[in-house]
């Protein structure tokens, strides 16, 4: 059983549930106390130790009841035997057992596989397929082309060699009990192949998730379709996941600072310099502020949906962060992001300055009349846009006023280079008064660029 709890632990980081060391070793103790042999308090005591949220305890409880649905081998045997079987049933006890005798002498030679097929024990049968299924390594199938593969390496370390000799000879001496033996081998053969199904549905999701997570990461936000943009936000929200992972800790130790080793010994100098006392040295930070403004006219809604659940998801992070969304005017929505889910967040978003015609101008002078105190010489603005105002004023003089009361200004442009500057593209003036001006065209160039900005502040 501790093999296939690890095998189970295994298969549940692969349909998205974190299993931690620690984790695995709680819910081994919890099956420790519950037994294995009530399967609905054995799903129970998993799903307590290892799901931490709602869907993760969705996805585990789908991952056990397909990790423990064992497939049974199929009895298909001619309609003949069945036949022969009732026909029996009217025979004397004498000649039925005489039969069985007949029946069983020429098995006694056979090796265990074929002994055990033509007893019929489904439970020792599955329990060999599943003993196999370890020998076979088959938690590590990864694709469907390999389902061939495992499928023989299984029926191998059950000793299909021994059965086919089995057959062989049987087929010259006993021809019924060969026919017998073969009906039961092409169950055998269903019954490992609905195994190896259940191991790559498994165990390969994990590997297709994460093909398809790189295909995406890869894909033009502005371009992803609507059947992709549920994925896609999932997508984002890992690598919100991921940022505040490999960020939290260095604050959390910023925060203590340092061992200070040499005011430590003075204060343990009354005790023979054991560390009873300790000092630490701790370096003054500026507490870090972050300003978005996102552009979410028609051209580039979709990459400011994606860029704004990103900011926001990364509060552990950076504390104080501020978001602003514009097309023709310019309005704070930070409020609606923390408040509700990121698609009726956006809904309300855009429907209250989405999809119209961008002036960057015009938006700049909202934000300058209305959010100018909220910048510090601590903040780090961020823009996200196209930087086409459509031939309007630019009002690359506001900009100019709010990168000189700014720690610095990011822009992030989804546009590819070889756009900027053509067209009623302003990128080239708005770049002038930046600190960092960067292509922000798929999730990839975006978790990029908002890694770079985060770890400004470890």
């Amino acid at each position: 059983m501790r093999e296939n709890l690890h095998r189970f632990f295994r298969a549940a980081r692969g349909v998205g549930v974190h299993v931690s060391p620690a984790e695995s070793i709680d819910a081994m103790r919890a099956v420790t106390q519950v037994g294995v042999s009530d399967r609905t308090i054995l799903r129970d005591a998993l799903l307590l130790t290892l799901a931490k949220s709602q869907d993760e305890k969705l996805a585990l409880g789908d991952c056990f009841d397909l990790f423990f649905s064992q497939p049974e081998p199929r009895q298909n045997q001619p309609e003949a035997d069945s036949e022969d079987a009732s026909e029996d049933t009217d025979q004397s006890p004498s000649s039925s057992s005489a039969s069985e005798a007949g029946e069983g002498q020429p098995s006694e030679g056979l090796g265990p596989l074929a002994q055990m097929l033509l007893s019929q024990d489904r439970n020792a049968i599955a329990a060999a397929i599943a003993s196999a299924s370890g020998a076979a390594s088959l938690s590590e199938i990864r694709y469907s082309t390999q389902r061939g593969i495992f499928s023989s390496r299984i029926l191998d370390a059950m000793g299909l060699q021994r059965l086919r000799d089995d057959l062989d000879e049987l087929t010259a001496t006993n021809p019924a009990l060969a026919e017998r033996l073969r009906s039961a081998l092409d169950a055998l053969r269903e019954a490992v192949r609905d195994t190896v199904a259940q191991g790559l549905a498994l165990y390969a999701r994990e590997e297709a998730e994460n093909l398809r997570n790189e295909i995406l990461r890869n894909a033009p936000l502005a371009r992803i379709e609507r059947r992709h943009v549920a994925e896609m936000r999932a997508l984002i929200r890992q690598i919100a996941r991921r940022l505040r992972e490999r960020y939290s800790k260095p604050r959390k130790r910023q925060r203590r600072g340092h061992l200070d080793v040499r005011r430590t010994l003075r204060r343990n100098a009354a005790w023979g310099g054991i560390p009873f006392l300790t000092a630490w040295k701790r370096k003054h930070r500026d507490r870090p502020k972050i300003v978005a403004l996102c552009d979410v006219s028609g051209s580039v809604a979709q990459v400011s949906d994606f860029f704004l659940l990103l900011i926001h998801s990364l509060h552990e992070v950076v504390d104080d962060v501020h978001s602003f969304a514009f097309s023709s005017h310019l309005i704070e929505v930070s409020d609606i992001l923390e408040s509700k889910s990121p698609e009726k967040a956006m809904a309300e978003i855009m429907s209250k300055v989405g999809f119209g015609s961008s002036d960057y101008g015009s938006s700049l002078v909202d934000f300058e009349k209305e959010f100018m105190s909220t910048l510090t010489p601590q903040t780090t603005v961020i823009v996200l846009g196209d930087a086409r105002s459509n031939n309007l004023d630019p009002r690359a003089d506001i900009l100019r006023r709010i990168s000189e009361r700014s720690k610095r200004l990011v822009w992030l442009n989804p546009e590819g280079r070889l756009a900027w500057g053509f067209g009623d593209s302003e990128m080239p003036r708005y770049a002038t008064f930046c600190s960092v001006v960067r292509q922000c065209a798929t999730a990839q160039q975006l978790e990029r660029a908002v890694s770079d900005i985060v770890a400004t502040y470890q």
